[in-house]
């Protein structure tokens, strides 16, 4: 995308990896974030990156923007522990449905 920097970049693909890139994603963050709609869809495209208010809330709600704000702060080993605890999070949710399906399996015979 010519002219974006390389925050509107990273920002971009962190808000179309979190939400997706649709409308519907579009007005979600403007939910979260209280900002206008243009500001928005510019973030999502990378022709700019977000205030620092907005950035802030981002983070509130988004994963992968901390994420990308932690690697570009070059805040590596804080970014690994928040991928840890991804992990954990993601593995106990999976266990979780693993023990579902085994409870209804064996109340079935």
């Amino acid at each position: 995308m010519p002219g974006s920097s390389g925050f509107a970049l990273a920002i971009g693909d962190a808000l179309r990896r979190e939400f997706g890139a649709t409308t519907g994603a579009v007005k979600m963050v403007v939910a979260l974030t209280g900002a206008n709609t243009r500001a928005v869809r510019n973030w999502f495209a990378a022709k700019n990156g977000p205030s620092g208010e907005n950035l802030v809330d981002l983070i509130k709600h988004s994963d992968e923007v901390l994420e990308t704000v932690l690697l570009m702060a070059d805040r590596k080993e804080l970014a690994k522990v928040k991928m840890v605890g991804d992990a954990e999070k993601h593995l106990r949710q999976a266990l979780a449905r693993m023990d579902k399906i085994v409870e209804r399996g064996s109340g079935t015979q």
